[in-house]
Formats: C-alpha cells, structure tokens, sequence
C-alpha cells in the first residue's frame, strides 16, 4: 500500500483524483473508448466466426476498423492508466482490477498468437469458402477475453474490502442504562 499512496500522491494525480472536472472527463473518455473500441471488436470477431458481415471480405472488415481500433485502443488505455494511477490505493486491494489485469495479458499473448496467423493474413483467410478453425479460435477467444476484461472492469466499482472486526475494546457492552 505504500507504493500505492506514493504513486496515488503525485502531484497531477492527486489533481486528476480531486478535480471536478477532470476526473469525470477522464472516466467518461474511457467508458466511451470502450464502447466504441468494444464494438469495433466485436464486428471484427463475429466476422472471423463467419456469423455476420458475410456480404464483405475479412480482409475489408479487418483494414477498416484497424487504425480505429489502435486510436480507441490507445486512448482507453491511456485513460484507463490515469484512473487507475490516480485512485491506486482504491485498486491495489480490488481482485476484479488484477483480475482485468490478467485479463489484459492474456490479450497480449492472444495478439501475439493470432496475429501472425490470422490478423495479418486475412487475404488468405478469404480464400476459404468458410473462415478456417484458426479464424473461428481467435474470433471466439477474442470474444471471451473482451468480455471478461469489459465485465471486469465494471466490477471494480463494486467492490468494498472488508472491514476489520472491532476489537473487544471497542466494543461498548449493553447495560441497562444503554437500554433505557
């Protein structure tokens, strides 16, 4: 937690943390980017699982929504890593913030994996009269992890550690006189 407290106590995130202003304009750019950077996903991945944009190649959908998705990417992150830094001791205990963590790797090595094969190769992909198995695994895998990082990430809010317990000097014990 002292690392935390420490990264948490720079000065412009102390800032970002206790403006009104610009800690909600933050939020609201991130929440947005993942709408946006979300569905751009999702259009991409359902086309790779053939299930939708049959009438254009993956090729097509995939060059399209690239630079959109590297700017959405860039920019969610880039807010995501202000928020996070700026309420670091809120997070630093929050499982569903390290479990988006992990997530987020394993997203990583999901590019690392698919993009050698599927990604940048998508002329070949449609060449085949249904999108190959290779197409399908990183459609599907993609659609889990986003989601579980989207879920995630909402459920940091939600969470509140536990209280310790009060010591049995803390305790004030009933008496008649309480009870009156």
């Amino acid at each position: 937690m002292d690392i935390a407290n420490s990264i948490q106590s720079i000065g412009f995130l102390t800032d970002l943390r206790e403006s009104a202003l610009v800690y909600p304009f933050v939020l609201s750019t991130h929440l947005a980017c993942i709408a946006l950077f979300g569905g751009m996903i999702l259009m991409t991945d359902l086309r790779l699982l053939g299930l939708t944009f049959k009438s254009l190649t993956i090729t097509e959908v995939v060059t399209s929504l690239r630079p959109w998705k590297r700017l959405g990417g860039v920019i969610m992150i880039s807010m995501g890593l202000l928020l996070a830094t700026s309420e670091a001791v809120k997070y630093a205990p929050n499982p569903f913030f390290w479990t988006k963590m992990t997530i987020l790797g394993l997203i990583g090595v999901h590019a690392l994996v698919f993009r050698p094969i599927v990604y940048n190769k998508t002329e070949e992909l449609d060449r085949s009269p249904v999108p190959p198995t290779r197409a399908k695994v990183a459609g599907a895998l993609s659609l889990v992890l986003w989601t579980g990082m989207f879920t995630m990430g909402r459920l940091i809010a939600y969470y509140e550690p536990k209280q310790p317990a009060p010591q049995a000097s803390q305790v004030t014990p009933l008496t008649n006189e309480a009870l009156k």
